[in-house]
């Protein structure tokens, strides 16, 4: 994607700048949905609908979250928040480090992705596990699982999404 010139010497990234609104949306939605749907103000109300729609066609259980403001559940359950907060913590890393480490997946080309790939079937793998009855749902057992995936994600896709290299 290109960059769109600011003067001589910079360029903005609008893949990392969008890439980064929506993990904020991702992080910041789920949590604040129950409280705005507490509020009873119509505004407050309509955002919170939104974020628990969107929560319901992205996370396979979302009557499965935490109560945060009682009777207004999060709007994903704690296997996809997990997920956002692995992606967190990487964004986090990634701005910390600047892609500079033996970790990041995207650097081993076909390789790195069969890694990413592999521990990114944490998530399906717990799901379906769950969903065959052999273990019941814990919030905190299904976010370890999500944790796992969204690391996995982000340990790929960050430098990709953020790297500076193309646009100095």
């Amino acid at each position: 994607m290109q960059g769109v010139v600011l003067n001589k010497r910079s360029r903005v990234n609008w893949t990392s700048i969008v890439a980064d609104f929506l993990l904020t949306g991702m992080v910041v939605g789920p949590v604040v949905a129950p409280f705005l749907a507490a509020s009873n103000l119509p505004m407050l109300s309509i955002i919170a609908n939104i974020i628990y729609s969107m929560g319901n066609h992205v996370c396979p259980q979302p009557n499965m979250g935490v109560m945060l403001a009682p009777p207004f559940i999060m709007g994903v359950c704690m296997r996809c928040y997990g997920t956002v907060t692995g992606l967190l913590l990487t964004r986090i890393l990634y701005a910390v480090n600047g892609g500079k480490g033996f970790y990041w997946l995207s650097q081993y080309g076909w390789s790195g992705a069969a890694i990413a790939a592999v521990l990114m079937m944490a998530y399906p793998l717990e799901l379906a596990i769950q969903v065959l009855g052999w273990w019941d749902f814990n919030n905190y057992f299904v976010a370890v699982f999500g944790l796992v995936t969204g690391l996995a994600w982000g340990l790929f896709t960050m430098p990709i999404f953020h790297s500076k290299e193309k646009f100095t």
